[in-house]
């Protein structure tokens, strides 16, 4: 007997907003294991279509498609005090360079979601790239 497969119709899809792409971020974090999401403490994730000028200099960026991500913070040992005036940890996803990444690879759109959150967040707590691997896998 043959198999009859649904196709999806992308006539008329579009990507998904800066609010969709939220959402699937905060559902990615979600479901990272419990001892990594509380080495970020209290975070923040965001999206942007695209990094700041600002952003852009100070990383020397050549186009705004080269960053994928960003954590703005402090690490464990610099958590962050309310009578700083500073907020938690931010992590911004950038949706364009993002969507860009995705329509040239063949990976899902949640999967490179969560290595985005993960790699931001494990180099700025200092973990190696086996670690991050291993906090991926474990994600899945």
């Amino acid at each position: 007997m043959a198999r009859i497969y649904k196709t999806r119709t992308w006539h008329g899809e579009l990507s998904p907003s800066l609010e969709e792409l939220e959402m699937l971020a905060l559902e990615a974090y979600a479901h990272l294991p419990d001892e990594f999401r509380t080495l970020t403490g209290e975070i923040v994730i965001q999206v942007a279509e695209f990094p700041t000028d600002e952003i852009m200099d100070d990383l020397a960026l050549e186009t705004p498609f080269d960053l994928l991500g960003l954590f703005e913070g402090r690490g464990i040992a610099e958590r962050w005090n309310p009578a700083t005036g500073e907020g938690p940890n931010r992590v911004t996803l950038y949706r364009r360079a993002i969507l860009d990444y995705w329509a040239e690879n063949e990976e899902t759109l949640s999967d490179i979601v969560t290595h985005v959150l993960i790699h931001e967040i494990g180099h700025h707590f200092g973990l190696s790239d086996d670690d991050m691997e291993r906090i991926e896998t474990s994600a899945e």
